[in-house]
């Protein structure tokens, strides 16, 4: 299959072997945009017509099994048909040890739920994100309890935009 990527400076790189590309995405719905980390997942939804993400939550990580419970109810209360999970890959487009962390989340996901997961090249998202908040005059402690939903609506309305042009 062909590569997505983002057409932003921020997301230059190709993703290489995703679990659906955007175009297994159904053509109407909420999607789901998720920043996984090592101990929280930020989320973000889209509206339904598709122009905008927004930070939902932040979740806590614990065991795959929680976390998967609160992203099923999620997916069920906003009646969302995919997930865009931020891939995050090495600067010159590589895998390292966090992108085999991701994709074995997304594997572990897949075999609970039935909607489309597509991966979305995260690459700088954060400091973007950081960057954002710290213009915005926003406290570090602040910066903090938000970033990682943040950084799931950054992921998101990248691939929205990317929908919107393809």
């Amino acid at each position: 299959m062909a590569s997505e990527h983002s057409m932003t400076d921020d997301n230059p790189g190709p993703i290489p072997e995703y679990a659906n590309s955007l175009t297994a995405i159904p053509a109407t719905g909420k999607i789901l945009g998720l920043d996984l980390g090592s101990k929280t997942i930020g989320v973000a939804i889209s509206d339904g017509m598709r122009y905008s993400a927004t930070s939902l939550e932040t979740i806590k990580r614990t065991k795959f099994t929680a976390d998967a419970i609160r992203l099923d109810e999620l997916i069920a209360e906003n009646s969302v048909v995919a997930i865009i999970l931020g891939l995050p890959l090495n600067m010159d487009g590589s895998e390292g040890p966090r992108v085999q962390s991701t994709r074995a989340f997304a594997r572990s996901l897949a075999q609970r739920i039935t909607l489309p997961i597509a991966f979305w090249d995260e690459r700088l998202s954060t400091s973007a994100v950081t960057r954002m908040m710290i213009q915005a005059n926003m406290r570090r402690d602040r910066r903090a309890e938000v970033v990682d939903k943040l950084v799931a609506s950054y992921i998101l309305q990248g691939a929205l935009d990317r929908l919107r042009h393809a």
